[in-house]
């Protein structure tokens, strides 16, 4: 019965109004502090092959701890090719930021697509995607993402980084420093949405002027209990494991946070707002 209703509400993220193309939709995955090695994070990995046999999408972001061990061929492999072999074996590309648990090295590893930058951007379709590093937020970093901005002319603007800039997790919560420094930065410019990790749980914020902000720091470490929740909180989940699916067409981004076992515990819509 579980497998059944999580196909019916697929189906019913993947129903877009105005009947869009498959074309006009850029469907993602988005992974946190994923790199364990344990057994968690294969059961996730798992669960993402088995959503993807229903939905399909060929991108994942990872938000940073991609690997909690010094980076090495084999902790490439227990904690990155084996857990997400299936998606791998059918292309599905991988693309990182790095996390305070990372080794600055690994920009160069191939299966995470960063070559050789901690900080880059890339198009699909109508979004665009700004991969930063809040390991070494610089001022060289700040005028690149400004100038990157202001050239981007697609619809949605979405950032992702390891460090949240709004949370309410219990162990580290907000990046008040971080926030001060991109925030107006995403103002003047219209990003919509942000995804961040470091916290490990699941939260997504009620929007902060304007801006829908998620944690997404569960996909193989855990914290249980490690959510405070406040009045920012819109939903959050901190008993198991998790990654976040997320479909964007022209007038909403779509999404659904699912546990390593299934279960879909957040799911909604992000009407998309006009992008400077």
């Amino acid at each position: 019965m579980k497998h059944i209703l999580l196909w019916l509400t697929f189906a019913a993220l993947a129903a877009v109004p105005h009947a869009q193309s498959a074309a006009d939709v850029v469907r993602f995955a988005v992974i946190g502090d994923a790199g364990t090695g344990g057994e968690a994070q294969y059961q996730v990995g798992r669960q993402m092959a088995a959503v993807r046999s229903r939905s399909p999408f060929d991108l994942v972001l990872m938000l940073g701890d991609n690997l909690y061990r010094r980076a090495s061929p084999e902790v490439y492999a227990s904690a990155f090719e084996r857990p997400y072999a299936a998606l791998l074996a059918d292309d599905v590309k991988f693309v990182a930021v790095l996390g305070n648990h990372d080794s600055p090295e690994s920009v160069s590893y191939p299966g995470w697509n960063m070559n050789g930058q901690r900080y880059f951007t890339f198009t699909r379709n109508h979004v665009r995607f700004l991969a930063l590093d809040t390991n070494v937020l610089d001022a060289k970093q700040l005028e690149w993402l400004e100038q990157t901005l202001t050239a981007s002319h697609e619809p949605w603007k979405i950032a992702y980084f390891h460090h949240p800039i709004y949370s309410n997790g219990k162990r580290h919560g907000s990046n008040v420093e971080l926030r001060v420094r991109l925030e107006p930065l995403f103002l003047r410019h219209g990003v919509q949405v942000v995804f961040s990790g470091h916290d490990h749980m699941y939260e997504r914020l009620k929007p902060q002027k304007g801006i829908t902000y998620f944690v997404v720091g569960a996909g193989g470490q855990l914290r249980e209990g490690g959510v405070q929740r406040s009045e920012t909180t819109a939903a959050a989940f901190d008993r198991e494991q998790s990654f976040l699916l997320v479909d964007v067409d022209t007038e909403a981004l779509r999404f659904q946070a699912i546990t390593r076992n299934g279960a879909v515990i957040d799911s909604g819509a992000v009407p998309r707002q006009p992008s400077t």
